[in-house]
């Protein structure tokens, strides 16, 4: 007896106490795009597109939207040959995550060789050939908008090997640190030794970074560089400033020069926002679903099988504390978000576990029925009731993992809630519920009375 209820208090702690725990470090579960509004993004790859391409095409997206930081989890997936299904729960910059996901990323270094005021510069040319001379439109030059004539590129997006936001503390400003590969630093040193020839305040001095054919940073060679060296060392920092964007552009640039080539020109094919007030909506239309289902279960539980009941009841708790603090946790760790799909497999997770309750309990009824006590009837009981809940998980189990990896978007997240709900039902029916109605049986509970175990068979 003393064995049972230290292991019930266990479990309990476990349960209770990991939930408590999780909520207090702030591991609740994240929300998908359904439940919490946000973007998603259709995007259509040309006819013909390798499956291998669209595939790194995706891994490029998942990396550059997540250094975003500002969506939680995207939910980036291939579907037919030619799409891909984006969604961006909780995005805060729609235009910004869009760009993100669909750019192609051509990129290029290129020598400056004159600006001019947009006003007085000579007509923009084609900015898809980096092997000509063009003439391209940067909006955020010394003086406002200006039109710069760069040369052919020297350098493509595929030289750089690493670029990370810092902030400078020698000058006090945000830069970008950029590694190049080996043959991208030898060229970057030439390219860097011809612009330093130049004077200080010379747009030649110029590199300018251009990423599907717009400039997105133009920087000067510092005046220390020597033209006969250039930038030596495959290493280089890139001043962006200390103005209140100026962290944010950092981080932009770092994130556009190591994701800077997408092997797919994708076209944006449609563009859906989900509001947060229709996700707050949807959510809390789950939550009263749930709730009520949860109340009319409660209710039957206690009518059919009194003691027994509420010791279902309990295990309900603990079902629930458990798998909250699951996808709390494995939100943090794997980024795995709660869409409403899957609060829909929560909900028939319920059902699941409930039936795991009603096969044992049938068990203990009939084994007092044929005249044991009540004892050997919840003990005799589990060992037959497990297998039939053991063999029904299973099933499920297989149901949930096959719905994985056949499925995609929202009934992923069904099967992930469903597959979680039953691995869960296993554990606290052999460690919860026996114990519980075994121990619930020595106590004044097991016999005599309309709302003891012993009254639930009668």
């Amino acid at each position: 007896m003393t064995r049972r209820l230290v292991g019930l208090a266990v479990v309990l702690a476990i349960s209770w106490g990991g939930l408590a725990l999780a909520i207090a470090a702030g591991l609740t579960p994240r929300l998908g795009l359904d439940l919490q509004g946000g973007t998603a993004v259709v995007l259509t790859a040309p006819d013909g597109t390798d499956p291998e391409l669209l595939e790194v095409a995706v891994d490029i997206m998942v990396r550059r939207i997540e250094d975003f930081g500002s969506v939680q989890e995207p939910d980036i997936s291939i579907a037919g040959d030619d799409t891909v299904y984006v969604q961006l729960p909780g995005v805060e910059d729609e235009q910004r995550a869009i760009e993100a996901v669909g750019q192609t990323g051509l990129l290029s270094f290129r020598p400056v060789f004159e600006s001019f005021p947009v006003a007085s510069a000579p007509p923009l040319t084609d900015p898809d050939d980096i092997t000509m001379d063009a003439n391209l439109l940067y909006e955020d030059g010394s003086f406002g908008p200006e039109v710069l004539s760069v040369g052919p590129a020297e350098l493509e997006g595929d030289d750089v090997d690493e670029a990370l936001p810092i902030f400078d503390t020698t000058s006090g400003a945000w830069a970008v640190s950029l590694d190049l590969t080996s043959e991208g630093g030898e060229q970057f040193a030439e390219m860097t030794a011809e612009a330093a020839s130049y004077p200080i305040g010379d747009p030649r001095r110029q590199i300018a970074i251009v990423l599907d054919g717009a400039v997105i940073s133009a920087p000067a060679v510092n005046p220390d560089v020597s033209p006969e060296i250039g930038i030596s060392g495959g290493s280089a920092l890139i001043t962006v400033g200390s103005g209140d964007d100026a962290q944010q552009e950092a981080q932009d640039l770092a994130l556009t020069l190591r994701y800077g080539s997408l092997p797919v020109a994708f076209e944006v094919s449609a563009v859906q926002k989900v509001s947060a007030t229709l996700g707050a909506d949807s959510l809390q239309a789950g939550i009263i679903a749930g709730a009520l289902g949860l109340f009319l279960v409660t209710i039957v539980l206690l009518v059919m099988y009194r003691a027994m009941g509420l010791v279902a009841i309990v295990g309900l708790t603990v079902f629930a504390a458990l798998l909250i603090t699951l996808f709390g946790v494995l939100g943090e760790v794997q980024g795995l978000t709660l869409t409403l799909a899957g609060v829909t497999g929560i909900i028939v997770s319920v059902g699941v576990t409930t039936d795991s309750y009603i096969v044992y309990f049938e068990r203990v009824k009939e084994n007092i029925r044929n005249g044991m006590t009540v004892e050997e009837a919840t003990d005799v009981g589990f060992t037959a009731a497990f297998r039939t809940i053991l063999t029904a998980d299973t099933v499920s189990l297989l149901a949930a993992v096959l719905l994985w990896f056949l499925a995609v978007g929202a009934v992923k997240g069904f099967a992930i809630a469903l597959g979680l709900a039953t691995v869960l039902d296993i554990f606290i029916a052999r460690s919860y519920t026996r114990r519980a109605v075994q121990a619930l049986a020595r106590t004044g509970l097991g016999e005599g009375g309309k709302f003891s175990i012993e009254g639930a068979a009668r």
